[in-house]
């Protein structure tokens, strides 16, 4: 039986967190599956990749191999290119809905250890772990068992809090446990490059870096006033990171939503209005589909989004009429990004909508009439997708695109919140 209590100041120096992260997650499960389905090649020990079609320029390398990165070939860059990189290269489809199971298989593992799991993406966790047993003992038989029973490798990072355990999961990899202890910041953390500390994007290193701050360390020593002075709340954001400052808790279960969203961190620089509005496009599905499984409707969408600095900003407006129907939702999200967007790559991309409702009823505006045969193709279109997978049915713009017509799962945002929200 598990037994939680509120934090206290003494719990919150005394925390272990763990922070689980699947190496190289979708090629992992998709080489674990096809192993498990009568395959002999493992994917993972030859170069290869999970991403579009190499016929089609937009094809994207979504994962790789370690043979694959030896090559050069980047996360993000054009499946195209990845070819020209290593002839040989083996190019899979990805298949989602395997990725999905797989995710969930390894957190109803982790929850054998902890009721307090939060997941932070597909492939990675974090767990508060409150048990007796020693911290690292434990983060290795997870491991252990991860890879025998699951059939891939995690890297586990242990920290007293969420950043300090994040970045400890970046050390050396694959298939290994870190500890990044207060006392281990000076030795582990601040020797590091300061553009290894999260929040830190290309922008922000070019900043540091013309002011002589190189390494982690070096921003950690900054005087505090200096860098609120020099750049603002962000700026300090960054310093209490490099000290190694971060309080937030591990949100288990919430309240039920006011709001439903999702939103994705791309592996590559969105750059394009084509590319962005597909991710917009995806996150809208899941959006939608939620909202009508929730028996609700909206009156209220927002865009958000951060650029590659994680620079973030968002608009929203209130719609005509209260509705539940992806192609009229779909149609605001396109003007608010439109209106937004100022052409700088972005790295995170969302959508949410608020002043839900009941569906029971509804109230027409003068200027809107009722698209029956839309609410209708939605309400198939769930069904569908509800018996035979996510990706059973979507819209041919996605096709050899790289990215997933239904981005983010059938879940509200708050299951499954980005860093830029925990920390």
């Amino acid at each position: 039986m598990f037994v939680y209590t509120e934090d206290t100041e003494a719990r919150k120096v005394h925390r272990k967190i763990f922070h689980i992260d699947v190496n190289s997650a979708y090629l992992s499960w998709e080489a674990a599956w096809r192993l498990q389905h009568g395959e002999t090649l493992d994917l993972r020990e030859i170069p290869s990749i999970v991403g579009g079609d190499v016929k089609k320029r937009r094809g994207i390398v979504l994962a790789k191999s370690i043979p694959a990165k030896a090559y050069g070939i980047q996360t993000g860059e054009t499946v195209y290119s990845a070819i020209q990189k290593c002839p040989t290269l083996v190019s899979v489809p990805p298949q989602y809905e395997r990725y999905v199971t797989a995710s969930d298989a390894m957190v109803e593992l982790i929850r054998e250890y902890s009721p307090y799991v939060q997941r932070y993406s597909v492939d990675e966790v974090f767990v508060d772990y409150q048990g007796r047993r020693e911290p690292v003992e434990v983060a290795e038989e997870i491991r252990v068992r991860m890879k025998e029973t699951l059939g891939f490798t995690v890297n586990i990072g242990i920290g007293e809090n969420k950043l300090l355990a994040k970045v400890a999961s970046d050390f050396r990899k694959p298939d290994r446990v870190h500890t990044l202890y207060r006392e281990e910041i000076a030795t582990k953390m601040w020797p590091l490059p300061v553009e290894d500390l999260f929040m830190v994007g290309r922008r922000t290193k070019k900043k540091l870096n013309d002011r002589g701050i190189w390494t982690i360390g070096d921003l950690a020593a900054l005087d505090r006033d200096y860098i609120l002075h020099w750049l603002k709340k962000p700026g300090l954001t960054i310093w209490e990171y490099a000290n190694g400052i971060e309080h937030s808790p591990v949100k288990n279960q919430g309240p039920p939503p006011k709001s439903i969203g999702n939103s994705t961190t791309t592996a590559f620089d969105v750059e394009t209005e084509e590319d962005a509005l597909l991710v917009l496009l995806g996150l809208t599905e899941t959006v939608c589909m939620r909202l009508r499984a929730e028996q609700m409707y909206t009156r209220l969408v927002s865009v958000h989004f951060r650029n590659f600095s994680f620079a973030g900003y968002g608009r929203e407006r209130t719609l005509y009429s209260a509705t539940d129907c992806t192609a009229q939702i779909y149609a605001m999200v396109q003007t608010l990004f439109r209106e937004l967007w100022q052409g700088e790559p972005l790295r995170q991309l969302g959508v949410r909508v608020g002043r839900l409702s009941s569906n029971t009823a509804t109230q027409l505006s003068l200027f809107e009439q009722w698209d029956e045969k839309a609410v209708r193709m939605d309400r198939t279109v769930d069904r569908v997708r509800n018996k035979y997978g996510q990706t059973s049915l979507h819209r041919s713009s996605f096709l050899d695109s790289g990215i997933h017509p239904v981005i983010g799962g059938v879940i509200a945002e708050e299951d499954y919140p980005m860093m830029g929200s925990l920390l």
